[in-house]
């Protein structure tokens, strides 16, 4: 039972990957705020991430990562861009064991300060302000297939708001297997993310930032205090050429953590860092994760995060 939906999954997945591998349209896709990272130990790992979420941000990278929730996790993290853009991300996920499977509700919001209407004949601006507001909301299951394979998935509602009346709506999915060995937490992962209905300005329509993703994570170094991991993931957006993503994490006594990333074939965004804190107070534990990364001219991007688990 397990291979007749595995096999048909994983040859579905593979044949995206290879339709989309033919399509390089830079700026082609609308919703780009969909493509920023919401997680500060994702980022501080430079997105190779796939098969490594342990809370609810897996909704984000990759919802099949849900079903290793034992009971319930909740997850918040802001990142300040460059040019004073916000984004916020939070995510609520409970497990109803192993049977029934994993629920989750993500929301997503990008938004900017007050800018000033300006026209030709008032270029210093009209008096008027307008802000651009970006939001997701997402609904996700995940559930085990067997004790080392899971599946999940997302369904998102999306909204772009430009100014005034320029308001577009979209509905995507994305659908994700994991697979975790029992050889060094080696795993690998694979996701579709985006597909969907296009975003409509006025009369045009524009695709939703499409996106097939693998991944592979291992434990390089395990003693009885630290672990060393390892992740890279690999990535074919619907609108550009093919990314590379490498992460590492040290991890001593599951208490404090320091991470480090590289995208090698990113125009921006190459480098980042971070590190996190795990502390427990009355049977809930915390998570303070923090990641840096270095956009080049655009300047520093920071994120902060906190994920609860109870």
């Amino acid at each position: 039972m397990i291979r007749r939906f595995l096999l048909p999954l994983t040859a579905n997945l593979l044949l995206v990957n290879l339709v989309l591998a033919q399509v390089e349209r830079p700026g082609s896709a609308s919703g780009t705020f969909l493509k920023i990272g919401v997680h500060a130990r994702g980022s501080a790992m430079g997105s190779a991430y796939i098969t490594l979420p342990s809370g609810a941000e897996a909704t984000y990278y990759n919802p099949a990562g849900l079903a290793r929730i034992q009971r319930t996790a909740i997850s918040f993290n802001h990142t300040a861009l460059y040019a004073d853009i916000g984004h916020d991300f939070v995510a609520v996920s409970h497990s109803f064991g192993r049977r029934i499977g994993t629920f989750a509700f993500s929301l997503t919001a990008l938004y900017t300060d007050a800018m000033k209407v300006r026209t030709p004949l008032q270029p210093d601006g009209t008096g008027a302000t307008f802000r651009v507001f970006d939001y997701r909301a997402g609904l996700s299951y995940s559930r085990y297939l067997t004790d080392r394979i899971s599946f999940g998935g997302t369904f998102n509602y999306i909204e772009s708001t430009l100014a005034g009346d320029f308001v577009s709506r979209a509905v995507s999915a994305d659908i994700a297997v994991l697979y975790v060995t029992g050889f060094r937490g080696f795993s690998f992962g694979m996701m579709i993310s985006n597909f969907g209905s296009e975003l409509t300005y006025v009369n045009e329509g524009y695709p939703l930032p499409g996106e097939f993703t693998f991944g592979l994570s291992l434990d390089a170094v395990q003693t009885s205090r630290t672990r060393l991991t390892l992740s890279t993931t690999a990535a074919k957006p619907n609108d550009g050429r093919p990314l590379a993503h490498l992460g590492a994490e040290w991890n001593y006594a599951d208490l404090l953590q320091f991470r480090t990333g590289y995208q090698p074939n990113h125009d921006t965004g190459k480098w980042s860092f971070g590190g996190g804190l795990a502390i427990t107070i009355v049977r809930t534990r915390l998570n303070l994760n923090y990641a840096l990364s270095n956009y080049g001219e655009l300047g520093l991007v920071q994120r902060v995060g906190m994920d609860v688990f109870r």
